[in-house]
């Protein structure tokens, strides 16, 4: 356990040291937000802190950092080092400075800071991917915490024929309806304290349990780095995508650019942003511990599928009451990502066609349009055998591919306010080649050998890398603050 608690410890430290090197760079202060000018009463309102700093956080902590890390451990304990490296330096830092651009922007949702500081070429692509990811959010976090709750609450069977959970699938479809449509205090802002405080207490209770329970996990200087994991796979590129939402996600930059238009200070970005990324570090560390702890006691293996495996570690850990709510908070925490995702796309789409949002009648027909497409994406992964799995790969390769288009947005605005903009160039370089080099090697891409992904990735890091700068440059000279 040792090892599990050094990362405990850089995730702590590390994320309270680059917290305060983030706002130093960024340096917030004291300007009226776009919620307090831009007050419209349905996208645009002023929130409390806390309220902000919950709603954030529950926005990004979906089913990625547990049924991620959960098959992440599988590349053993190295898992517990680089989870928080990657979430202090690369995760948190994305998040953070996605939130605090978007304050400094009207509240422009990332689209609209990709176009300003990358240019309309790269928005146009930039569109279609993000569009994509959101509509894979919406169908994945109805599947997986409908799924949970018909297997793990109802102890019931999930497959299509079953009429439970079409009637489950179809309560979590009105719920994201209702949030997406009506103004962001009236309903997520009242139901998030009720969510957050059953993550948190499931959260603290598997934390503690690993340590009353004594679960056996594996030391780095005792397992090694490198082929562990039971199927052979490589651990770069693919464990950086299977653990995406513990470490960086391109999927929470929307969340940051949404929250930033109820933000009441700019202050308040430390603790919204890059904290909430570090909280949402150590739920993944939890269940990344746990998943090892059950699998060392022979209590799942690791062809266990993680929905499963979620269970076990609940009852095994907590018994059967502090289980269930163990259960609960877990299928919360894609439900309360899937509806502001949702949200979000209805209002980058609106962006986009310059649509009023602060009319009823054009939020539902936009609406209408979105959730159309996400109960097709539904039906096709439960009608086909593999469709889920399918929707699962895609939906993380773009999260992923989603984060670099943010970090090179970032860098951009580095190079013009004159920061030291290698913060952000740095994780940036790296997810493309992990993008890249996944995607080229993956059955869903190209299927191509290691070696030749490894070496077409790495040319096409080094050609991102000099096109942030290059172009960055000439970008920064054209664009008024």
């Amino acid at each position: 356990m040792i090892t599990f608690i050094i990362g405990l410890v850089m995730l702590i430290i590390g994320g309270t040291a680059y917290g305060a090197v983030c706002q130093r760079i960024f340096k917030p202060d004291d300007r009226k937000t776009p919620a307090v000018r831009l007050n419209d009463g349905v996208d645009y309102v002023p929130m409390k802190k806390w309220k902000n700093s919950l709603i954030q956080l529950l926005n990004i902590a979906g089913t990625g950092p547990i049924l991620g890390p959960i098959q992440g451990i599988l590349f053993g304990p190295i898992a517990f080092i680089t989870i928080p490296i990657g979430c202090v330096i690369g995760g948190a830092f994305h998040d953070y400075m996605c939130g605090m651009i978007s304050l400094r922007n009207d509240g422009s949702q990332m689209p609209s800071l990709i176009r300003k500081y990358i240019g309309k070429h790269m928005y146009l692509i930039y569109n279609i991917f993000v569009c994509l990811l959101m509509l894979l959010v919406g169908a994945v976090f109805i599947y997986t915490p409908g799924d949970l709750f018909v297997t793990q609450i109802l102890n019931t069977d999930n497959g299509i024929s079953s009429p439970i959970i079409w009637i489950v699938y179809g309560a979590i479809f009105v719920y994201y309806i209702i949030a997406t449509l009506f103004p962001i205090d009236k309903i997520i802002g009242r139901v998030y304290p009720i969510f957050g405080g059953i993550l948190i207490l499931s959260a603290i209770g598997v934390f503690i349990g690993l340590f009353i329970n004594g679960y056996p996990l594996d030391e780095l200087w005792n397992v090694g780095v490198s082929g562990v994991h039971p199927k052979g796979l490589h651990f770069i590129p693919i464990f950086f995508v299977t653990v995406a939402c513990g470490i960086v996600s391109g999927f929470h930059s929307t969340q940051s650019t949404l929250i930033s238009r109820t933000m009441s200070h700019e202050k308040e970005g430390r603790m919204t942003f890059y904290n909430m990324m570090i909280l949402e570090g150590f739920i993944a560390m939890i269940w990344a511990a746990a998943a090892m702890g059950v699998m060392n006691l022979g209590l799942a293996g690791a062809d266990t599928p993680a929905t499963n495996v979620v269970g076990i570690v609940a009852t095994n850990l907590l018994g059967p009451i502090g289980g269930i709510i163990a259960i609960a908070g877990v299928i919360i925490l894609p439900i309360t990502s899937g509806d502001t995702a949702l949200r979000s796309l209805r209002l980058m789409t609106s962006d986009a066609l310059h649509i009023d949002q602060s009319k009823k009648r054009n939020r539902l027909l936009v609406s209408l349009v979105i959730f159309f497409v996400v109960a097709a994406l539904l039906v096709f992964s439960k009608m086909n055998s593999d469709g889920f799995n399918i929707l699962w790969r895609y939906f993380a390769w773009a999260n992923q591919t989603i984060a670099v288009f943010a970090f090179a947005m970032i860098s951009i605005y580095m190079i013009k306010h004159k920061q030291p903009f290698l913060l952000s160039l740095i994780p940036g370089m790296f997810y493309m080649f992990i993008i890249s080099s996944f995607i080229l090697n993956a059955e869903i891409g190209f299927n191509l050998p290691w070696i030749a992904s490894y070496i077409i990735g790495g040319v096409l890091t080094a050609a991102y890398g000099a096109a942030v700068i290059i172009f960055g440059r000439k970008r920064a000279k054209s664009l008024k603050d």
